[in-house]
């Protein structure tokens, strides 16, 4: 990270600052179950980790948003099929697609964070302004009321009001001239290394390593932090 303090802080959203409610491992131990299959937790955040990834170089190339409902369920399918190989079960495509419409057949929602709210509170009193970068197919009032964040950032740019994905640059252009501040005085903060942080990089700003999961234990390319509060600290509080 660059030496020079940011004046605005950018965060990712979904597993950054937000996971699923109820936990990602729930809704998917409930859909294997149907299958007779038992899933370590370990394993899946492997998984899901590779999964993203596998999200993220999608998106950079064609985005998911953009896909037939055909080329949209197979993409799926693979996605569910890669986590669950983190998990340690080989399946094919037909049966992780199987497995993935038994989760996303489930009720469930989003939420913050514990750690995100009285986080957002600590860099706002010490002078940090606090805005997030989505690639959400919701709109900036949307989802920052479905989640509890409004009033606690000062802005969202999101996928849905965009019309991009990250780690397409003018997601985070968008953002900068909304903030009205250069590139090296923002820094990123997000889970992805290529959708958030080399891509934030790529225009200018610093960026951080929001790794809750533990995802990336011996990653050095940029400051690793696992909550709000690491952020926090790393500023110097």
């Amino acid at each position: 990270m660059a030496d020079q303090v940011p004046e605005i802080i950018f965060f990712d959203v979904y597993g950054t600052l937000a996971g699923f409610d109820p936990p990602r491992e729930q809704i998917q131990q409930r859909a294997a179950t149907a299958f007779d299959m038992e899933l370590d937790r370990e394993g899946l955040d492997r998984g899901y980790r590779d999964a993203d990834h596998f999200m993220a170089q999608q998106n950079a190339s064609a985005p998911v948003r953009l896909m037939s409902p055909a080329d949209r369920a197979l993409f799926f399918a693979r996605y569910e099929q890669i986590v669950l190989s983190g998990a340690g079960h080989d399946v094919d495509l037909e049966l992780a697609g199987k497995i993935w419409n038994r989760v996303r057949s489930q009720e469930y929602g989003w939420a913050l964070f514990e750690d995100v709210v009285p986080g957002f509170e600590r860099l706002r009193s010490n002078g940090f302004r606090v805005a997030a970068i989505s690639n959400m197919p919701y709109g900036e009032q949307e989802m920052c009321e479905t989640l509890g964040l409004s009033g606690h950032v000062e802005f969202a740019v999101t996928s849905g009001d965009a019309g991009v994905e990250k780690p397409d640059p003018r997601m985070f252009r968008t953002a900068l001239e909304r903030a009205g501040v250069a590139a090296s005085k923002a820094l990123m903060v997000g889970d992805s290394i290529t959708s958030d942080l080399r891509a934030a990089e790529a225009v200018g700003m610093s960026a951080v390593l929001m790794d809750r999961y533990n995802n990336h234990p011996e990653h050095d390319e940029h400051p690793r932090v696992k909550d709000v509060y690491g952020v926090a600290e790393l500023l110097g509080d």
